[in-house]
């Protein structure tokens, strides 16, 4: 299928307005709970770009922000096995690391790389996700971000830095495809 096609034929589960509320809400938690810990940010690359972006304009408090790029994804549909493109380079020994993702869909990207920042000797782990897709397949049972935005139905979903074949991480919203 065309790109701008499956654009066109896709159903809008999320609205830029509510990305932008969820965003806000996102951004006001972290302020509670870390604005004096002077954390360090890491992007998961290349989902967590476009979220990362948006919500470290929000937070009024000083930080780090460092990327690593991890996926299971590589340009398709389904995930597969773990691949790690580049580590990070900001240290995390002793320090307060959040992790910024754009969903949080099975978790088992998310989960390999909370589990690599504790190795490495963070003081504490914290992950922020805009979405978390409703359905009972994590990876580790009862897996959940500890800042959320927002959950979405179990479809597969893009847009806001989410891919379609690598495609639409553009998209101003959340949509799925139809029939998918």
């Amino acid at each position: 299928m065309d790109m701008r096609t499956l654009m066109e034929q896709s159903d809008c589960l999320v609205t830029q307005s509510q990305l932008e509320a969820a965003l806000d809400s996102m951004a006001q938690q972290l302020e509670q709970q870390l604005g004096d810990k002077l954390p360090v940010f890491y992007c998961v690359m290349n989902g967590g770009l476009i979220t990362t972006g948006h919500l470290l304009t929000r937070l009024g408090f000083p930080l780090e922000v460092d990327y690593l790029h991890a996926t299971r994804y590589r340009g398709r549909t389904r995930g597969g096995e773990l691949f790690w493109r580049v580590s990070p380079e900001v240290p995390m020994s002793g320090r307060h690391v959040v992790i910024v993702d754009d969903i949080l869909d099975e978790g088992t990207t998310l989960a390999a790389i909370l589990k690599y920042c504790h190795e490495a000797g963070a003081r504490s782990v914290s992950s922020a996700v805009l979405v978390d897709k409703r359905h009972d397949r994590k990876a580790v049972p009862g897996l959940k971000a500890d800042f959320c935005g927002l959950e979405v139905e179990d479809r597969y979903v893009f847009g806001f830095g989410m891919d379609y074949k690598g495609y639409w991480r553009n998209a101003p919203g959340i949509f799925a495809p139809k029939g998918m």
